[in-house]
């Protein structure tokens, strides 16, 4: 995983509330274990038509769309099953955070160990987001935990202190114990040595 750096994105609007998991990746696409193709299938559903065409009119099959590292949902965005599929097709798309003003718990945290954040805004600048142009660029600044709007104007956003960490190292929860391999052996020694001299 790469570590989740400052960016500045234009957004890409899609203003549907309770947007499900299998809606962002159908279940039939759940059988891979990997992530490669995933972006393909993001809103399978709703982005092809039936012979498999991509379907001009909707915003993911724009090149505009395409530029984008931002996706502005509506409500209540990943609900549903618990897929860790959703934010892999997400990612794989390109998107490296999404704003709504809810979202689905366990969505919520698939994404934040999959380097995908969930940026939950208020409902008065979620109105003001989809009311900036299309060609808008709207900056993220996770260190800060701020969004900042072309005008200047920023607003902080929360996140929990440990994803932070493991976002902006570029690290999974694996990655993380895995850091931490000398503390753990150190400890795991003396604990046994404590053991022995018990005996």
């Amino acid at each position: 995983m790469d570590k989740f750096t400052a960016f500045t994105s234009p957004l890409v609007k899609m203003g549907i509330d309770n947007i499900d998991t299998d809606q962002i990746i159908p279940a039939r696409f759940l059988k891979t274990i990997s992530k490669v193709g995933l972006g393909d299938q993001l809103f399978c559903d709703w982005r092809y038509n039936a012979d498999g065409t991509p379907k001009a009119d909707f915003i993911l099959n724009t090149e505009a769309a395409k530029q984008s590292q931002i996706l502005l949902a509506g409500d209540n965005f990943g609900c549903g099953s618990s897929r860790e599929h959703a934010p892999w097709a997400l990612t794989q798309y390109g998107f490296r955070a999404v704003f709504s003003t809810s979202f689905a718990d366990i969505f919520k945290s698939n994404s934040l160990k999959n380097g995908l954040l969930p940026i939950v805004v208020s409902r008065d600048l979620h109105a003001k987001l989809f009311a900036l142009p299309a060609d808008a660029r709207v900056a993220i600044d996770l260190a800060a935990q701020t969004i900042t709007l072309p005008d200047g104007t920023s607003a902080e956003f929360a996140v929990q202190p440990f994803s932070k960490h493991c976002l902006l190292e570029g690290v999974d929860e694996m990655g993380y114990i895995q850091s931490h391999e000398a503390q753990i052996a150190a400890f795991e020694a003396g604990r046994l040595g404590s053991l022995n001299t018990l005996a």
